[in-house]
């Protein structure tokens, strides 16, 4: 909204012109998110205390975690909040991808706050039923999915693009539907597991979010993607926008929910953020990069997998615990230790992501 009013106040006062550029408008965008997170935060904790969102911790999980019984739970609902803000005061509006992105992000929420507040009212670990979460989910990735094809006016907007390769471009055609929602499901899945310590999953999706707004704003600039040799996508530069309001969404809700954390965000939360970073990761076209630098969550995910597998083959459990962090808790690690050293091998998968941009 104040892009579109510094465009019209432009027309009177040159100054305001300077708002056309993508990234003083991602800078702000960041620093908007974060000061609304960091001001809504403790109104927020006070709120879901008072109305006893309170998490429900599994009996079956590690002892340590029983102690955190109680502390207030829900708390995505900030984060989500702080990104559609943010993003709106600063985001051409009248651009097609962000208003995907963000529908994206919101249904995904709406289906984790659902999801929170059954777990709420029952007393338990469960919310809604697999299966009503697995059908929610996959009607609005389909739609979305189906919304980016028809919008797709070149190849270039649906094609799968090789990391690392000089111009290795898979044309897909109509299977680009099935692999954004595989993505958009995958991310949305990944965070939700690895979201069981104290800022475990919510440092590395800001630190995704941001990789993943170089991305859009070099796709989106002729001259860069060029030079880059990266399809050139118009429009995908308002992107970065929506990425750095998640950047700074994040790191605003990672000073309530940092060890021993005062918030947990919750599926409405985490189902958000992995549709965020899912959608974005398709939109920008760069789905295998994306792969790469959620490293972390995909661990997360084939460990629950693979646990759920033996179990039910061999009888046996390859983990202590899944998901992952978990197991390494139970084998003596402390919580702390655990995160920041999900995060340090985050931090380097970004890097490694990020190196597309010129090994190719």
């Amino acid at each position: 909204m104040l892009y579109h009013f510094s465009q019209w106040i432009a027309e009177y006062n040159n100054d305001f012109s300077v708002f056309q550029y993508i990234t003083l408008r991602a800078i702000l965008a960041t620093i908007s998110a974060l000061i609304i997170s960091w001001v809504l935060g403790p109104w927020t904790i006070a709120k879901l205390v008072n109305l006893r969102f309170k998490q429900a911790i599994r009996e079956d999980g590690p002892q340590a975690h029983l102690k955190k019984t109680g502390t207030p739970t829900m708390g995505g609902v900030l984060i989500i909040s702080a990104i559609a803000i943010s993003s709106l005061l600063w985001a051409d509006l009248s651009n097609p991808y962000y208003w995907v992105a963000l529908g994206v992000t919101i249904g995904f929420s709406l289906v984790g706050f659902v999801d929170d507040f059954l777990k709420i009212k029952h007393n338990n670990s469960k919310g809604i039923s697999v299966m009503q979460k697995y059908f929610s989910l996959s009607l609005i990735a389909i739609i979305a999915a189906t919304l980016l094809y028809s919008m797709a006016d070149g190849a270039e907007k649906t094609d799968l693009l090789i990391p690392y390769g000089k111009d290795l471009i898979i044309p897909i055609g109509i299977l680009f539907i099935p692999l954004a929602y595989f993505v958009m499901l995958g991310a949305s899945n990944g965070v939700n597991l690895t979201d069981g310590l104290d800022g475990l999953a919510i440092l590395p999706t800001a630190m995704i979010a941001s990789a993943l707004a170089i991305f859009a704003y070099v796709s989106g600039h002729f001259h860069f993607a060029e030079y880059l040799r990266l399809p050139f996508i118009a429009g995908n530069g308002e992107i970065a926008i929506f990425c750095c309001s998640i950047v700074g969404a994040g790191l605003g809700f990672l000073w309530f929910n940092a060890y021993p954390a005062q918030l947990f965000m919750g599926d409405v939360g985490a189902l958000g953020l992995g549709g965020a970073l899912g959608i974005v990761a398709i939109i920008v076209r760069q789905e295998l990069v994306f792969f790469i630098m959620a490293g972390i969550f995909v661990i997360e995910t084939l460990s629950v997998m693979l646990q759920v597998g033996s179990y039910k083959l061999r009888g046996k459990r390859l983990f202590l615990m899944a998901p992952i962090h978990h197991h390494f808790e139970l084998k003596g690690w402390a919580e702390p230790k655990i995160i920041v050293r999900f995060w340090i091998i985050t931090l380097i998968l970004v890097l490694v992501g990020l190196a597309s941009l010129k090994i190719r």
